[in-house]
């Protein structure tokens, strides 16, 4: 067997096993939590039109802080924004919604990062948290991660 075949089957084997995890990911409780409350968000009017609310709010409040500060709608549209915001979270399924998906978001992070680890320890893997977990953002420069 020839070295190119031999890589066209490890690939082969390597993709299949990830149908296999994607699969697994698919059917594991988090994905479950998470497909349940957004059937139940998207289901509810009332929660669809705070939603609307909420998302032109936003909106409004991104033209302004395009302008900064300065804007003379600048406060007002963020105060509202973040009011939005708040009756948003006084429905129960939209707290539950939000963390199933950092539930699902953390697994989906994990299985990322062990797989990367795998393959070596200096692979970098992207997270959806703004702030960073460990280390200083130097590219390990530091040695502090």
């Amino acid at each position: 067997m020839q070295t190119a075949e031999i890589q066209s089957l490890d690939t082969a084997q390597v993709l299949l096993m990830a149908y296999e995890l994607g699969d697994m990911v698919t059917n594991s409780q988090e994905v479950a939590e998470y497909l349940k409350w957004q059937k139940i968000v998207q289901s509810s009017p009332e929660i669809q039109e705070k939603i609307r609310d909420f998302t032109r709010k936003k909106e409004m409040f991104a033209e302004c802080e395009r302008f900064g500060h300065f804007h003379p709608e600048y406060h007002r549209a963020l105060e509202e924004a973040k009011e939005a915001e708040k009756e948003l979270e006084k429905f129960e399924a939209v707290r539950r919604y939000k963390e199933a998906e950092k539930n699902l978001d953390e697994l989906l992070y994990d299985l990322s990062k062990t797989i990367a680890h795998a393959v070596s320890e200096s692979i970098k893997v992207p997270s959806n948290n703004p702030l960073p977990v460990s280390g200083c953002g130097s590219g390990g420069a530091c040695r502090c991660g």
